[in-house]
């Protein structure tokens, strides 16, 4: 039997799978493949390496070019510790509002995207949808999947990644890189430190450093560039060491990121960051115990989105007949689609202030104008 559902019923089926990014997707896969398969759609899916989760793109209408890539991730960000007042993976709708887990980020765009494909049957150009994991974890998942789309689908005109935008073109991202460092020092009684080299306490000294570098980022960066906030920044976010209070540590690790703007190289800042370490911490550490060590893995990266003029942002331009254009000062996928050579805008229903919030939810309004804007689209590529 072909399911028939409007926006707000599929939001519902979507928001209803957990697919919290250290869960597996392929619940909501499985869902999304099914019901293409009851139109007649073709879909390829690209898996993790553990087989957990998967990618997901198909094209609906002919194989020409010209068409338009709809951009969406299916993950979303933990529930644990927010003061919920609904359930989270239970669509409830409440004075004109649509709560749930993903609602906002992004199963809302998804949700209004799938509903529309009884809508797609008469498209003369071509509408793929591409559906990742693991964004929320450092964008992970698209890479391999943008991979064979370059190969795979005739060329399109654009790339529209539907993330919260309050359905406003946005034309620019930080990129992201980020890391783990890890401190081995040496331990002895707590009354004996002379002795011994406290890995927090240099863990400390590094933040520090870091603190430094990020002050420095913004006093130095212009403030007219279009982000906010308009540098590019440096944070850490878990720290983790040591045993007991009076055992001097030996072990000391945090996790921190660069989200750069465009034109600022993270790399430099990194190299900046491991040559205070290597010149300046790591031999102090070293007069007292040969084997300290200090080391810095890269654990996620994604590319910047640029600004700049292209076919993706006319044609979303010309739909919503708005010239406004902003820059998210988050990471999404758009750095990584228009790294692989497509014209690329993110255009979505809801907006970011309700992203990874505690009673997320996106506004019937925004539902609205979200299925407004893509039926539109759906009947440009149809003529």
């Amino acid at each position: 039997m072909v399911l028939i559902m409007n926006s707000k019923q599929m939001i519902e089926q979507l928001v209803g799978f957990n697919t919290v990014s250290r869960d597996s997707n392929l619940s909501l896969i499985d869902f999304v493949q099914n019901y293409l398969d009851d139109y007649g759609v073709a879909s390829t899916r690209v898996v993790s390496d553990d087989g957990e989760k998967s990618n997901l793109y198909a094209t609906i209408g002919p194989l020409e070019e010209g068409g338009v890539v709809l951009s969406g991730h299916t993950d979303v960000v933990p529930v644990d510790g927010q003061d919920w007042h609904t359930d989270p993976f239970l669509l409830t709708e409440d004075n004109g509002r649509l709560y749930g887990r993903g609602t906002c980020d992004m199963k809302g765009f998804i949700g209004i995207a799938l509903s529309l494909v009884p809508q797609m049957r008469s498209l003369q150009r071509p509408i793929h949808l591409a559906l990742s994991y693991d964004e929320e974890v450092g964008c992970r998942g698209a890479p391999a999947m943008i991979e064979q789309m370059v190969t795979n689908i005739p060329a399109p005109q654009a790339v529209i990644v539907g993330e919260p935008t309050s359905m406003s073109a946005v034309t620019g991202h930080k990129g992201i890189v980020g890391l783990k460092t890890t401190v081995r020092g040496y331990e002895t009684h707590s009354s004996q430190t002379n002795r011994g080299v406290s890995a927090v306490m240099n863990a400390a000294r590094l933040v520090g450093y870091l603190s430094a570098m990020a002050e420095r980022l913004e006093r130095d960066t212009p403030s007219d560039n279009g982000f906010n906030p308009h540098h590019t920044s440096i944070h850490v976010g878990v720290i983790n060491g040591g045993t007991a209070m009076n055992i001097v540590s030996r072990h000391c690790e945090f996790v921190w990121d660069v989200r750069n703007i465009p034109g600022d190289d993270p790399d430099a800042l990194i190299g900046e960051f491991e040559k205070y370490c290597k010149e300046e911490v790591l031999p102090e550490m070293r007069q007292r115990w040969s084997e300290c060590f200090i080391q810095t893995d890269v654990i996620a990266r994604a590319p910047e989105f640029s600004p700049k003029e292209s076919a993706a942002l006319e044609l979303v331009q010309a739909i919503t007949g708005a010239q406004d254009t902003s820059r998210g000062a988050y990471v999404a996928e758009a750095g990584q689609f228009q790294a692989a050579g497509f014209p690329t805008v993110m255009c979505g229903p809801g907006s970011i202030d309700q992203a990874h919030q505690p009673d997320e939810f996106i506004s019937l309004e925004q539902v609205v104008q979200g299925e407004s804007f893509l039926r539109r689209l759906i009947q440009d590529l149809s003529t």
